[in-house]
């Protein structure tokens, strides 16, 4: 397994494994995120290659304070043997590297596998409410 940058050719395969483990909504466009991602320097894709097949990919940007974590997939045949634990590994260097002293990510508060997965790897719940707004019009 190699852990990469992703590049514009890795995202139809990169948006499949998202779509396959769930990761995506009809209101959020993967393909716009991936673009955003590997276009600017604050942000990318990683992604975990046996070969040509992706089989975990992570998403990561920083702010100039938080590195933020998404879209943190492994294929379901490859789950269960650490690869996501080494996609957060990566994560956590690419953001140190970057100069992020805190690392956030958002998890759907009904998703307890994820909960559980992030609990195992350190990652404490905070008591912090987040809010939004959509600016795109939608």
């Amino acid at each position: 397994m190699e852990i990469r940058a992703c590049a514009t050719a890795d995202r139809e395969d990169v948006v499949s494994l998202w779509e396959a483990c769930g990761l995506t909504r009809p209101w959020n466009d993967p393909r716009a995120d991936f673009d955003q991602a590997v276009a600017t320097v604050t942000s990318t894709v990683l992604g975990a290659f046996e070969g040509n097949r992706v089989i975990a990919s992570v998403m990561m940007g920083f702010d100039g304070h938080r590195g933020w974590v998404y879209y943190l997939a492994v294929s379901c045949d490859q789950q269960g043997q650490g690869i996501g634990r080494a996609m957060m590994g990566a994560a956590e260097e690419w953001l140190r590297l970057h100069g992020a002293v805190k690392l956030q990510l958002m998890v759907r508060d009904d998703n307890n596998a994820a909960l559980a997965f992030y609990e195992r790897l350190g990652l404490k719940k905070q008591a912090v409410v987040t809010l939004g707004r959509r600016l795109d019009g939608r």
